[in-house]
């Protein structure tokens, strides 16, 4: 796997400091991969999951850095979710 989802990883379990999410989600990164959060964490992987959310690298660094909000990178096109959009807002509310 690739040093960017390492940290990706790294960052996102620091973040949400040992919670996990009721529910899963897998985040592809571009060519990078993937990996997917559930109520343990998060972890490198590319599970079936509740709702997928698709960007580059750069979309989701600002997502997680609090740069960038999620509903507006979706509305601009620069994030794309499939999936259970509940699941997805739930998860927006867990990244903040």
């Amino acid at each position: 796997m690739s040093d960017t989802l390492t940290a990706a990883v790294a960052a996102l379990n620091e973040k949400m400091e040992g919670s996990g999410f009721d529910g899963t989600a897998k985040f592809v990164l571009g060519d990078e991969g993937s990996f997917v959060i559930d109520e343990s964490g998060a972890r490198m992987g590319d599970d079936d999951a509740d709702v997928t959310l698709t960007a580059d690298v750069e979309t989701f660094q600002q997502i997680f850095e609090g740069e960038l909000n999620p509903t507006t990178a979706f509305m601009s096109g620069k994030l794309a979710i499939d999936g259970d959009m509940g699941a997805a807002m739930k998860l927006a509310q867990v990244l903040s």
